[in-house]
């Protein structure tokens, strides 16, 4: 009796979420949001900002590529910051480096002025995002799943509502207050985090900075994404293709390193974390490249405007965001696995009327039917791949396991949509032009991916891995017997 009481008392210790994870759950909710809201708010500012600044649109665009680019840039240092100050001290500083340069693009007097504070904005921003991972991996434990799913709402919510934002302060207030909007968040997320988030000073460790491999990292992740975004002109080729070589040579010097690189290759030895880094590199890949490919078929097959369009695929992000809460329940009931690879054969199922869409016409109630089931699909896989993923490395291993996935799924999204960019023009050319044909063919280019996609997700483990479910046992064990 004695004995079933205590299983049932450590069953409920077990299920039960500390107040504590969800207070480092708010702060690094903040961080993700405001990271994702400042990438898209400029996006339908830039026209505007021209105009106000006496600048060309060819200047201007920066604001948001020197943004993206910076973001790029200052991923391959998180894991080493990290170890060397603590994430409680660089979520600070870069959550305060942040809200200074959003008031510093507020008060921008030139182009060029808002373009520079744009590249710090971005410099700190970059870290956010997966700074954010880290700290909600590393608190949540045996209840990621559950945490994540929260947690990756403001992800979604970024993109969505950075948009509408921008739409309602350009009609109704200056420009200025794109910035300026980040202001009271930021100074909220800075008191939050120095509140809530555990001091770790006693976990830093000294580690010297692989100079080296920061050189060809980073440089080489910021002309491979450049690349890919201006692959219409011949230098974007030439750009690509020296990032690519740089991140070639850094893979070649760095598994020679071990853990003294800047990305310890040895992660990618074990039997999960790189089947969980496959599977994040054609999920984010597949996302992106969708979300050219439709937008792209809408505009051009049903002559609709850009804004409506826009609205025609909200059913998408609608989906993603009913699947993220329940991601929790779900894996805890049927496993890392199965929900991955249910959400994988749903987001394929989603994807193939497509196909048919291309060659017979539009039909809008398939099409938002198609679109919802897609994102439900969409939103099952990455959760459980990046639990997965995180419980398959030790805690101390988090922040370089965080950096390494971060730059997969950027790496990811860029590579499978110049692949679906460069497939469609290639159809469309060989074909005279024939649209139809073409959209038709590019969708089961990306029917071929997610097929890929469920099968690298039917190689992901069952559960959260033993070696976190023996931590989670012990400790429960030890205040049991408290």
């Amino acid at each position: 009796m004695a004995k079933a009481g205590n299983v049932a008392k450590a069953t409920n210790i077990e299920d039960r979420l500390d107040a504590s994870v969800w207070k480092i759950c708010s702060v690094a909710m903040l961080g993700s949001f405001l990271s994702q809201l400042d990438a898209t708010v400029v996006n339908v500012s830039l026209s505007s900002l021209a105009a106000e600044l006496h600048s060309s649109l060819s200047v201007i665009q920066w604001v948001t590529s020197g943004y993206l680019l910076a973001l790029a840039l200052m991923l391959p240092l998180n894991g080493w910051l990290v170890d060397r100050i603590g994430a409680k001290s660089l979520y600070l500083w870069c959550f305060s480096t942040f809200t200074v340069s959003s008031m510093l693009c507020g008060m921008a007097w030139s182009a060029h002025a808002l373009v520079g504070f744009r590249v710090l904005q971005g410099m700190s921003g970059g870290l956010l995002a997966p700074m954010a991972q880290m700290m909600l991996a590393k608190a949540a434990g045996k209840h990621m799943a559950r945490v994540m799913g929260y947690g990756a709402l403001p992800v979604m919510l970024g993109p969505i509502l950075g948009p509408v934002i921008a739409g309602a302060i350009l009609q109704h207030a200056s420009w200025r207050w794109l910035f300026y909007v980040n202001l009271p968040v930021g100074v909220l997320a800075i008191i939050l985090a120095a509140m809530f988030l555990p001091s770790d000073e006693g976990e830093t460790r000294r580690r010297d900075l692989d100079l080296a491999g920061l050189a060809l990292l980073s440089p080489g992740l910021v002309l491979f994404l450049y690349g890919s975004d201006h692959l219409q002109e011949r230098t974007g080729v030439a750009t690509m293709a020296v990032g690519l070589a740089l991140l070639l040579v850094f893979l070649a010097m760095a598994s020679r390193k071990g853990d003294r690189a800047l990305i310890d290759l040895r992660l990618f030895k074990g039997k999960v974390f790189p089947v969980s880094a496959r599977t994040q590199f054609l999920s984010n890949g597949i996302m992106f490249a969708a979300q050219m490919l439709i937008p792209y078929y809408l505009l051009s097959m049903s002559g609709r405007t850009p804004s409506a369009v826009g609205w025609m695929m909200a059913p998408l992000g609608l989906g993603m965001v009913c699947s993220y809460p329940m991601m929790g329940r779900l894996t805890k009931r049927f496993g890392i696995r199965r929900v991955s690879a249910a959400g994988a054969a749903l987001a394929t199922i989603g994807t193939l009327p497509f196909v048919y869409l291309a060659g017979h016409g539009l039909v809008t109630t398939v099409l938002e039917a198609t679109l919802f089931v897609r994102g439900i699909g969409l939103g099952a896989i990455g959760i459980p791949s990046l639990t997965a993923a995180y419980s398959s490395v030790p805690k101390r291993d988090l922040p370089m396991a965080t950096t390494s996935l971060n730059i997969v799924q950027r790496i990811g999204g860029p590579t499978l949509t110049t692949l679906c960019a460069t497939f469609l023009a290639w159809r469309m050319q060989a074909g005279g032009n024939a649209l139809p044909g073409a959209f038709r063919d590019a969708f089961v280019l990306l029917c071929g991916l997610h097929v890929l996609l469920l099968v690298s997700a039917l190689g992901l483990p069952y559960s959260i891995g033993e070696k976190l479910e023996n931590e989670e046992a012990d400790a429960v064990a030890e205040s049991l017997s408290e």
